[in-house]
């Protein structure tokens, strides 16, 4: 299962275990869906929709996947604290996000109502300002796009509502929406 494609480049394990906190704690994580006749479609449409594109115009060579999806077991370790710097290992919000995708918890009820999928990724060399207005010019037909600042990943996601709302975040972390997006966070960009 794990070799997996689920697109034109990715496959289900790169996508399960790219996190940061999966790498640390392998042996104690199981990064792969259970729900699989929803997610696996949710995954796949995302890769095609989104990441397959952005792949095929800046290379694979150059595609940084930082977060993909979220299993039951990475959540869980997301929010444990490093018992040395009191932190926690990441941040979920599997309400909000889509990185657990059609998961459902022990009442049956999915993480995440909003449904579909979600990753975070950077292109190298590419500040991600100008990777938002290569999406934005293409038209691809995400839900939420997040912008945290130009030398760090964006997040986005793929579901049925299509939604495209662009979100930066300002220094104290405050979500405010972009519309238009060249005009209220790169007034230079050029289109």
């Amino acid at each position: 299962m794990s070799a997996q494609p689920l697109g034109k480049h990715l496959t289900l394990e790169e996508f399960c275990t790219c996190t940061q906190t999966y790498q640390r704690f392998a042996d104690q994580i199981d990064p792969f869906p259970k729900n699989l006749d929803e997610t696996l479609p949710a995954l796949e449409a995302l890769c095609q929709h989104i990441v397959d594109p952005v792949i095929d115009t800046f290379g694979r060579n150059r595609f940084q996947l930082t977060y993909g999806f979220c299993s039951v077991d990475l959540k869980r370790w997301l929010a444990k604290k490093d018992p040395v710097t009191g932190k926690k290992h990441g941040i979920a919000t599997p309400s909000l996000d889509q990185h657990m995708a059609y998961e459902k918890n022990r009442n049956g009820r999915y993480y995440c109502d909003r449904l579909g999928a979600a990753c975070d990724f950077c292109i190298l060399d590419l500040p991600s300002d100008a990777l938002v207005d290569w999406i934005a010019a293409q038209g691809l037909p995400f839900d939420s796009l997040y912008y945290y600042e130009r030398d760090r990943p964006i997040h986005i996601s793929y579901g049925s509502q299509h939604k495209r709302d662009i979100w930066a975040f300002t220094k104290q972390r405050t979500p405010t929406r972009q519309h238009p997006w060249a005009s209220a966070v790169n007034p230079t960009s050029s289109k």
